[in-house]
């Protein structure tokens, strides 16, 4: 994981703008949303991720608007005008004539600097975005969120609406409520969220003549993908495209889909990187009997099971560093980077799901796995399925690899036999996890 860049401050009239700049290449300059913390979003593995991606084919550039993150405080939100020459100031600290534009939801400022400056504007990329709030921020979500700026800032209410994939996740919970709290002040952002409901870009969004891709998730929590295909649709020439997900905070997924094509869009190609190879734990879990149990509750109480159920296992993957890979059938797949912690996990989940009247079963493998778009793939894979669905109700069954591993822990385990294991050679040894 690459370390943080120095961060550095262009001057803007009497405003200091810090910036951070990683990796080489094409210029691209990220416009983060309303409130950012350059910092801090180096705390956070996924997102560090997706810096690690871009850093390979551009220069990646980021800055905290005036008045967020680690830039000057001010009294009030910057205006359009203002941030536009922040932006600039950025740019000329920087020495860069022309740069592409990346930016999320909040787009008033790439918008007007585009149209503005197409000059100095070589692409354009917006995601999840409005031609203004007026017709996706009801009265009621309005309500909401003035109510959570006013009395619950800093404690991550607003996450399900910017992240509703890490609902559950303990780590990443704690993370955004701490990056609320340094981004930005509550009064700020109640200025900020004023002052953005009153802006309307239906009239800036035909004058832009650059390049332009605007990409919106099918399910995006916060604003509806109507809105992004109406929006692309006043922008001459512009490219929509729909992709899966419905996270607004686009840094979450490194490999996403989105990720590829903004790259080819920018680049002209998309690079092709080698299989990542690591040693990892997998692990699989399932529900044992969950169609008789499915049938036995009803349909609606069966859901609820699962969306219990399913915050429960990533309560625990963040507890012992677990990494989500897919939800197979009512299962999980997951890796670890220490098979200790892996079993940890493993037995967590299984003692913690009688709570919610269901018996989980877990099996486990340590091996070297090839990392593949979203997905993980190699014979450590396979056998870690393999000794998942031997394993009885309420048990975590392990190969001996992972025994052989945790010598020297207090994890015991009893001996349940050798298995052939279906498309591996030979006879495993395989172990139950004591009590």
């Amino acid at each position: 994981m690459i370390k943080p860049p120095p961060t550095r401050y262009a001057r803007s009239g009497e405003a200091r703008i810090a910036y951070q700049m990683i990796g080489s290449g094409p210029d691209v300059i990220v416009v983060g949303g309303p409130i950012s913390h350059l910092d801090l979003q180096w705390e956070e593995p996924a997102t560090v991720r997706s810096f690690e991606r871009f850093a390979t084919v551009c220069r990646l550039i980021r800055f905290d608007r005036r008045g967020t993150g680690v830039s000057d405080p001010v009294d009030r939100p910057p205006t359009l005008e203002q941030q536009m020459d922040d932006l600039q100031a950025v740019m000329n600290d920087i020495g860069i004539e022309r740069a592409a534009l990346m930016g999320a939801v909040d787009i008033g400022l790439c918008a007007m600097y585009a149209a503005t400056y197409p000059d100095r504007v070589t692409a354009l990329v917006l995601v999840g975005i409005s031609g203004g709030t007026a017709t996706w921020l009801t009265e009621e979500r309005k309500d909401f969120m003035l109510d959570v700026i006013e009395n619950h800032w800093g404690e991550g209410m607003l996450m399900p609406m910017f992240a509703p994939s890490q609902v559950g996740n303990t780590r990443f919970e704690e993370w955004w409520a701490r990056y609320e709290r340094a981004s930005a002040s509550p009064s700020m952002v109640r200025k900020i969220l004023d002052l953005s409901t009153q802006i309307d870009l239906h009239g800036v969004l035909p004058a832009i003549r650059v390049p332009t891709l605007v990409i919106h998730r099918q399910n995006d929590a916060l604003v509806p993908v109507e809105e992004g295909r109406a929006a692309a649709a006043l922008i001459l020439g512009a490219r929509f495209e729909v992709v899966p997900g419905g996270d607004a905070y686009g840094w979450l997924d490194a490999e996403h889909v989105a990720n590829d094509i903004i790259e080819e869009f920018l680049t002209g190609r998309l690079a092709r990187r080698a299989p990542e190879r690591v040693l990892a734990t997998v692990m699989f879990t399932d529900i044992v009997g969950s169609t008789e149990r499915a049938a036995a509750v009803g349909d609606a109480q069966w859901h609820l099971l699962l969306e219990q159920h399913d915050a429960m296992v990533r309560e625990e993957l963040a507890t012992w560093r677990g990494r989500e890979v897919k939800t197979v059938g009512d299962g999980f797949v997951a890796t670890f980077d220490g098979p200790a912690r892996a079993v940890h996990c493993a037995r967590a989940i299984v003692d913690r799901a009688p709570s919610l009247g269901l018996e989980v079963r877990a099996g486990l493998h340590t091996g070297e796995c090839e990392i593949l778009d979203h997905d993980i793939v190699g014979i450590a894979v396979n056998i870690g399925a393999r000794v998942g669905a031997l394993a009885a109700p309420g048990e975590v069954l392990v190969s001996s690899t992972v025994k052989d591993l945790v010598v020297g822990s207090t994890l015991q385990f009893a001996e349940r036999g050798a298995f052939p294991l279906k498309g591996v050679p030979g006879e495993w040894r395989l172990y139950r996890l004591a009590a």
